[in-house]
């Protein structure tokens, strides 16, 4: 079963491929998520690894977590399951008829 590993503390200049690159030394990488800003298309520090295997996936936390890319000192673990979070109504609302029955007058 595959595992998600969370990699953290990302240069701003990091690809998909450098981390992709860097965990396959550690065993067999099924998906590699570089997350980026959907407005700019810019990376946003950190993304989401997917190991074959658990023993892989131990292998690469012990291997890489600390180790320095692109200047930066990586924070590699296990991912959390994602949080399902209430979409919001996005405010505003009102606007419209009056329901006091009262008219305005200007």
């Amino acid at each position: 079963m595959a595992t998600r590993l969370f990699v953290g503390n990302l240069s701003f200049n990091t690809t998909e491929g450098d981390i992709l690159d860097l965990f396959k030394q550690a065993g067999n990488v099924t998906a590699c998520n570089l997350i980026v800003d959907k407005f700019t298309n810019k990376s946003r520090g950190f993304g989401f690894v997917e190991m074959s295997s658990q023993e892989e996936a131990t292998k690469a936390i012990a291997d890489i977590n600390g180790k320095e890319l692109d200047g930066r000192a990586l924070t590699v673990n296990e991912a959390k399951p994602r949080e399902e979070r209430p979409r919001g109504d996005f405010g505003g609302g009102g606007g419209g008829r009056r329901d006091d029955n009262r008219s305005r007058r200007y």
